[in-house]
Parts: C-alpha cells; sequence; structure tokens
C-alpha cells in the first residue's frame, strides 16, 4: 500500500473549475481527492507538488501520519494554500484504504449516524424588492419539490464591478420580510452575506429585520478577528453560521470555545481533509454546536461531504448546488460517471468502496481550465471592498 505517485488535475466542469489529486499506490489502487481553495489553483497544484516528492513510498494506509507530516514539515505553518492541498490528498487517501478494505468510506469515520444525508436549497435570484416576485416563485417552487430549508443571496449580490452594504441590507431587509409573509412560517430560512459586512453593518441589517424571519444569518463579516464576532453576538439573536473559510482547528478554535457560532460550516477540501473535519465537529460537539457542511464544488467533494455528514452525532443540513435551479453544472455525468446523486432534499450515501465516485479521467484531462478571477469589487467611491 505504497504511494506510487501524487498528482494535482485541473479542469473545468460546467462554468466553475475543479481541483482534482489523484494518489495511485503500488498495488494499482487509484483515489481521488478535491481541493476547496476556489480561484487561486495553481497555487494548491504548487503545494501539491512539493508533497508528490516526499510522499511517495509513504504507506497509504498511515492517513493521520501523513496529514501531520503535510501539516508540520515547514517553518511557516499552515495557510489555506498548504491545507487546500492536504485536504485533497487526505480525501484520496480515505478513499483508497476504502477501496482497499472494500468498505464506504464512513465506516472509516465510525460508521453511519443517520440513512440519508437533508440538504439545504440555495436559491440564486437575489433578495431585492424588485426581484421579490422572481425569488418567491423559485422558492416556492423548491417548497413545492419537498425542501424544507432555503438560503437566499442578497440584493446586490452578482453586480461583478460594485458593492454598497448600505444599498444592500436595506434592499435586503425589506425583501425578506416580504419573503417571510409569502413562506409562511414553516420554512427555515438562511441567508448568504459572503463576508461583505462590517459588524455595525450586519447589526442594522439584523434590526431592520420583523421578528422570526431569518433562522441564520452565513458569514456576515471577515472571520480574521474572533473579537468582532463577539461584539456582534451581542447585537443580534439571529444564529451565525460560520467557518467555511476555516483552514484548521486552530481557526475554529474561538469560534467553539466562545460559542460565536451556531452552526459550524465546516469545508472538508479546505480545512485539512476528512482528518481535520472529524476532529473540529468533535470539538464542536461538545460545545453543543451542529456542523452545517460547506459544499460548493463538484461530485468528489460532494462525497466526501456525505461521507462525513453521515458519520457525524451533531450534524445539522449538507450545503448542495445540486438543487433544480443550480447554474453551475458541476456534476457532469460524462466526467463522473459514478456519483453521489440527490433525491428530493436529501441523499443517500451509496454502499461503494471508497468515495463512491468514478472520475472518467481522459476526458477530465480535456476539460481545459478556464482563466477566471473573482470579483474585485469597489465601492462607489472607488475604494476596494469584500467579494
Amino acid at each position: 500500500m505504497k504511494i506510487e505517485s501524487v498528482e494535482a488535475l485541473l479542469g473545468c466542469v460546467g462554468a466553475r473549475n475543479q481541483l482534482l489529486v489523484k494518489v495511485v499506490t503500488e498495488c494499482g489502487i487509484v483515489g481521488w481527492g478535491e481541493s476547496g481553495l476556489s480561484n487561486r489553483e495553481y497555487a494548491v497544484m504548487g503545494a501539491v507538488k512539493h508533497f508528490a516528492s516526499f510522499l511517495k513510498g509513504k504507506d497509504a494506509r498511515q492517513i493521520g501520519r501523513i496529514w501531520q507530516e503535510l501539516y508540520r514539515s515547514h517553518y511557516f505553518e499552515g495557510g489555506r494554500v498548504v491545507t487546500a492541498a492536504i485536504s485533497a490528498i487526505d480525501i484520496a487517501l480515505y478513499d483508497i484504504l476504502g477501496k482497499k478494505l472494500n468498505v464506504p468510506v464512513y465506516q472509516l469515520l465510525g460508521g453511519k449516524q443517520r440513512d440519508t444525508i437533508p440538504c439545504f436549497a440555495c436559491c440564486y435570484t437575489e433578495a431585492d424588492p424588485d426581484k421579490l416576485d422572481e425569488l418567491a416563485k423559485e422558492a416556492l417552487a423548491l417548497v413545492e419539490l419537498g425542501w424544507t430549508t432555503i438560503r437566499v443571496i442578497p440584493s446586490r449580490f452578482d453586480d461583478p464591478v460594485y458593492f454598497e452594504p448600505q444599498e444592500s441590507i436595506t434592499r435586503t431587509a425589506r425583501c425578506l420580510n416580504d419573503l417571510r409573509k409569502i413562506l409562511g412560517p414553516d420554512i427555515t430560512l438562511g441567508i448568504d452575506y459572503h463576508h461583505r459586512l462590517s459588524v455595525a453593518e450586519t447589526a442594522s441589517f439584523c434590526q431592520r429585520l420583523a421578528p422570526d424571519t431569518l433562522d441564520f444569518i452565513e458569514e456576515p463579516i471577515r472571520h480574521e478577528s474572533p473579537d468582532a464576532y463577539k461584539t456582534l453576538r451581542t447585537m443580534t439573536n439571529i444564529p451565525f453560521a460560520i467557518g467555511e473559510e476555516f483552514s484548521s482547528k486552530w481557526a475554529a478554535k474561538p469560534y467553539i470555545e466562545q460559542g460565536l457560532t451556531q452552526y459550524l460550516r465546516v469545508d472538508v477540501c479546505n480545512i485539512g481533509g476528512l482528518t481535520e473535519a472529524m476532529k473540529v465537529s468533535g470539538w464542536a460537539e461538545a460545545h453543543y454546536i451542529d456542523v452545517m457542511p460547506h459544499n460548493p464544488l463538484g461530485p468528489v467533494c460532494t462525497a466526501a461531504t456525505n461521507h462525513f455528514a453521515a458519520a457525524l452525532p451533531n450534524f445539522s443540513l449538507m450545503e448542495t448546488h445540486q438543487g433544480p435551479f443550480s447554474p453551475f453544472g458541476a456534476h457532469d455525468k460524462a466526467l463522473f460517471p459514478v456519483q453521489h446523486t440527490l433525491s428530493g432534499p436529501q441523499f443517500t450515501v451509496p454502499e461503494l468502496p471508497g468515495l463512491g465516485v468514478e472520475v472518467n479521467e481522459a476526458a477530465f484531462r480535456k476539460a481545459t481550465p478556464i482563466e477566471v478571477e473573482a470579483p474585485h469589487l469597489s465601492k462607489r467611491d472607488g475604494s476596494h471592498t469584500n467579494w
């Protein structure tokens, strides 16, 4: 079970690039992982190339030991580029071990806690008063299909040039108050602000909402300062969903221990793979925090996240972009002929060995990556702001 090779492959699937990592053992077993550092894939590919040189000959079964060597064999430890590379390699090693033992990956994580993985649906129409009818139509169509939790995006979210927080929060709050009346009280409703606000702007937004409008707000401000979230936590009673940017247990530590998040948005393709994700989630369980995994990528990420969610006692809901209105096309069946398939608002984890995903490698290698850069947003005064 020695590692023969480690290779990063970048290809375009649907509207986005996907960075896969292929690990091959000397006995011929192939494992697949996926990196989650979108728009900075070439940096991660460089890290994978560094790791590949000393991973050859390692025992692929020693997943935890390999994780420690990958993380600790630097003077400048950690960082998102390094942990995104570690994540993909770690997931691929679990895929290999599952295939070797002829068991699904969730068995390696302690076995299933649940038979299905409930998900929340994403609406892709902005929450803006001018688009209320369109948004309500999209949301009600999801409800008709059985979805009970829906996440929306704020007003002005899709403008590729400008983002004015004050314009957004006033319009978004008006729209959400009306949307809640349309949906009624039984649908769980959340919003992803993509860390575009300040503490004051987030507080102002929350104060503009009618009681019981929102069930969670995701990533309203950047996470570098736990103290800022600590202040914000005193200014609103809406539950927070934070953590998709965390690249280690150390980044998650203050948010768990100080109760700064109510839903931990673990991303297995960024935080350090399944090895680190399970540790962080166990820590969250000790503080009565549920895990709401971040899952914005392709079939390998979805499969790894499903196995992770299946094994968690403190799981809440999983993000998915395989819903009926997704514009991304990330789960192309020509490139991934075997993958986890959404059934209504949930997944059933397949019993196949490993992750339960097959990659059409020849086709993927021909899926030429696109040149892409995340929007560089400005306020109208010319100053730069968060994307």
